[in-house]
């Protein structure tokens, strides 16, 4: 290759890695199979070994990828006392014999390999100070990471205070979180009834859950917690492995699975074994760490800029299966979105049997070049969701036809539209359509919303027996009429009616939810309802109004006009609130007295404490929040990295910005956070993870 094609090829394929580890870290949502992404990366550390003069400092094989956010997180963040760096990886045999025959080289004595497994999980950096839980920190970019330790602190197995005797002071250990198979299956079941995005593979979900901003629901999602790594000098044992069971008997959660080998056959024997039996873990992995075991050696060995010389990684590859295409179903959603899925011929794959397999949109079935009886390949590995990754062509039948995506609703026979830059098709017909229909009552009793105890077969019982056609006809049902269907007995009866009674003291903000307002989740409905304090105030809101809700943008504040338009969703909220349903906020209406009584004030950045806690702060001093600057803001409270587009407002306006410090004089306290300043010195010596 000429100089001029290697540093076009070295350009992009940096760009391809740095989108592809936003995707990975930041969005959770890949689009490359990790197989891929480290090919790749090999393919480019190959050409910066060609031709250095190519090699740049920002190169993705020089830093470790980043689970910071450009845009506001909602987490302060700080400083790991020692970088956390990466891991080599690799997925051949032959290069894990490589690893050992250059250690046994740099060695001159006698030394052990601790062989781990790796886990697949998001990186979670713990530090106790004293025998208590101070601070959990992400990765982030490796050099700081976000501070999570509210979340941390709902999650089971991190010990809030360590037990027994013999711990340092203070130290860090380092390991992973992780969500298990069943939580996963649970998480994604619930999104799907709310036509969420689903979480590709339990990686992603134990990301994203360890960065919600609320601590309860993090309690409620599930995770766990694994841990194998306490930074070189915290701690005085000879080898890795005893550091690991004098944490492990300070009630620490450490894995027991692992081993001393001392040869690459005992590797080789791990590696083997566990390629197998990690398909009945509760949780998922992917491959093996192999450490030298020795704590002196692996200060001697050192470092590179990215990853300990010490240690690596081997990675299993994907589980892979080809089986035909039986059929296709075209299913439609509550929000009327049609989704092609494949039925197959059943294969067992990754501890499971699969059957089918989601084609995604239109777009992505002709991505495949998908013909009818077509034999696929179907990946799960990471992917825990079975995904068709490709189709072999030589098992093609001649003749065989593009399968033609339906131009009506399967449902209703509505025909169906594609609105610009959608990638779905929809079903229009929302108050016709029998299969949106009973969506919509299925979001509405949902346990994030109205938590009624009222399933997908019931909610079709009711539906095909004209009992329940909307969500307030349950509010009339009776246990007579009940009890008189089939399958209904007086329990059953009386359990539902009674979840029916008690989804009448919901909050406003999850009825609000439960209206299955399209666009709106969540969180959204939550930050409206807080906004406007009622229904009435949220249905008479402009767009101009809406548009000043944190996170509501053009196009959830249109969804929420279009919503209240409707006469057939007024009548419904009506009879709703008729049925006692709480359509306001309890927060009271008499202004808070305090030292920021009448002021509006917008934050940005990150601070001391979470942004929610900045919040509640400001509203127990008697101001009053808003997402957005204007001539009414008082002022913009600043943290680390404000919005550029705020502080260039706030500026033009003339608005006052103050920092937290200002802000504590502002209300009168001065207590010092027990956290270190993000400005802190961090120590130059790097550790693994």
């Amino acid at each position: 290759m000429d100089y001029t094609k290697a540093k076009q090829r070295i350009e992009q394929l940096k760009a391809i890695l740095w989108e592809n580890s936003r995707k990975y870290y930041v969005d959770n949502a890949p689009t490359m199979s990790d197989y891929e992404y480290d090919q790749l990366m090999h393919e480019l550390e190959a050409l910066e070994a060609d031709f250095p003069e190519y090699a740049t400092p920002d190169s993705p094989t020089r830093r470790v990828g980043s689970d910071l956010e450009e845009r506001e997180s909602g987490f302060a963040k700080y400083p790991h006392k020692y970088p956390m760096l990466s891991l080599g990886n690799t997925y051949s045999i032959q290069e894990v014999e490589e690893f050992a025959q250059r250690a046994s080289k740099a060695i001159d004595r006698p030394f052990t390999y601790c062989c781990e497994l790796k886990f697949d999980g998001t990186a979670i950096c713990l530090t106790y100070r004293h025998g208590k839980l101070l601070r959990a920190l992400t990765r982030g970019d490796g050099v700081k990471g976000d501070d999570v330790t509210e979340n941390a602190r709902h999650i089971p197995s991190i010990p809030k205070e360590l037990k027994g005797y013999g711990y340092p002071d203070e130290f860090e250990i380092r390991g992973e979180i992780l969500m298990p198979y069943e939580s996963f299956d649970r998480l994604n079941r619930e999104r799907e009834i709310q036509e969420e995005p689903l979480f590709a593979n339990p990686r992603n979900a134990a990301s994203g859950s360890l960065k919600l901003q609320d601590p309860q629901e993090v309690g409620r999602r599930g995770l766990i917690c694994t841990l194998y790594h306490i930074p070189t000098g915290q701690v005085d044992y000879p080898t890795h492995d005893d550091a690991l069971k004098a944490a492990a008997g300070w009630g620490l959660p450490v894995s027991d699975k692992r081993a001393i080998c001392h040869n690459i056959e005992e590797i080789e024997e791990f590696i083997g074994h566990w390629d197998s039996a990690r398909k009945e873990l509760p949780y998922p992995t992917d491959g093996i760490v192999i450490k030298i075991n020795e704590m002196a050696i692996q200060q001697e060995l050192g470092f590179t800029a990215k990853s300990p010389r010490w240690a690596v990684a081997f990675k299993y590859k994907a589980e892979q299966a080809c089986t035909p295409v039986l059929s296709i179903d075209y299913q439609v959603g509550r929000t009327g979105a049609v989704t092609p899925v494949a039925n197959l011929e059943p294969v067992f794959l990754s501890g499971t049997m699969v059957k089918r397999a989601t084609l995604v949109n239109e777009d992505q079935m002709r991505m495949l070049d998908l013909h009818e009886g077509d034999w696929v390949y179907v990946e799960k590995g990471g992917e825990i969701i079975p995904k068709i990754t490709s189709v072999e062509e030589s098992k093609r039948s001649p003749g065989a036809q593009i399968p033609i995506f339906p131009t009506v609703c399967p449902d209703c026979g509505t025909p169906l539209i594609r609105a610009k830059g959608e990638a779905k098709w929809f079903c229009p017909n929302a108050k016709g359509c029998p299969t949106q229909i009973k969506g919509r009552m299925e979001h509405f009793v949902s346990r994030k919303a109205m938590n009624i105890l009222c399933g997908e077969a019931t909610i079709d019982q009711l539906y095909s027996l004209h009992l329940a056609s909307k969500p307030s006809d349950l509010y009339s049902l009776h246990q007579i009429q009940l009890m008189s269907l089939e399958g209904w007995k007086e329990k059953a009866s009386r359990r539902f009616l009674d979840s029916v009674n008690a989804s009448r003291q919901v909050p406003f903000e999850r009825v609000l939810f439960a209206l299955g307002i399209r666009f709106v989740g969540e969180t959204t409905a939550r930050d409206i309802a807080r906004h406007f304090g009622n229904i009435d105030a949220v249905k008479e809101a402009t767009r101009e109004q809406l548009l000043t809700v944190p996170e509501v943008g053009e196009v959830i504040a249109d969804s929420v006009l279009a919503f209240f338009k409707d006469a057939d969703n007024l009548t419904e909220v009506e009879a709703l609130k008729a049925a006692g349903l709480r359509m306001s906020t309890e927060a009271s209406s008499a202004p808070v007295a305090g030292p920021l009584a009448d002021k509006v004030i917008v934050i940005s950045g990150n601070f001391s404490i979470s942004r929610d806690e900045m919040k509640a702060l400001i509203e127990a001093n008697g101001g009053r929040n808003s997402g957005s600057v204007s001539g009414k803001t008082d002022y913009l409270l600043a943290g680390s990295k404000p919005g550029p587009e705020k502080i260039k407002k706030a500026g033009e306006l003339g608005i006052s910005i103050i920092d937290e410090a200002q802000f504590r004089e502002l209300i009168g306290t001065h207590e010092a956070s027990s956290s270190p300043s993000p400005l802190q010195a961090i120590d130059p010596e790097p550790t693994l993870f």
